[in-house]
């Protein structure tokens, strides 16, 4: 990047086997959380569990309501993932024509940056205590945290629904 970025969103997914999927978003502005900022979606256009197609309704939701609303993009979105989720989101910053901002995603098991432009992505491993991989993983566990919540959420006020609310007379 030519200067670092001040305003980072950090995408993540959630879900079992496709079910109560949902997606979240959080920001940092300067490296600490701006958590008026943050945002849940539930997915609705994804059927299964195919991560990068609801990584990519996520992204499509965020921008195009931002494009309506005036608001200016950040200057770095991050996905937790690898090349698919990063691709799936670059895709869709594309075709909403956000092509210039910047796209990275930090894939957890070795913490590897996945960045470049299309079709020609590189992976960036930096050592474990570099300052700029402590901000990028803070923010895509942070992330984590934040959908893994709501999914848990859902699953719990499911649990708690049954067939017998829905019998007229019966109800909750």
């Amino acid at each position: 990047l030519p200067v670092p970025p001040r305003t980072i969103e950090c995408y993540d997914i959630s879900n079992i086997s496709g079910t109560l999927a949902v997606g979240s978003m959080v920001c940092a502005e300067d490296g600490l959380p701006r958590r008026s900022r943050y945002r849940l979606f539930r997915i609705r256009t994804v059927e299964g569990s195919d991560d990068p197609a609801m990584m990519a309704e996520v992204i499509r939701r965020r921008f195009a309501r931002a494009a309506q609303a005036g608001w200016a993009p950040p200057d770095m979105v991050l996905v937790d993932g690898g090349l698919t989720q990063l691709r799936a989101a670059r895709a869709e910053l594309d075709r909403l024509g956000l092509a210039s901002v910047a796209t990275a995603g930090l894939a957890k098991q070795l913490e590897q940056i996945h960045c470049g432009p299309a079709g020609a992505e590189r992976v960036l491993t930096l050592p474990r205590d570099t300052p700029a991989l402590l901000v990028l993983r803070a923010l895509r566990d942070e992330a984590h945290r934040f959908a893994l919540t709501y999914h848990r959420r859902l699953r719990a006020e499911r649990m708690r629904e049954s067939v017998l609310d829905e019998i007229e007379g019966v109800g909750e």
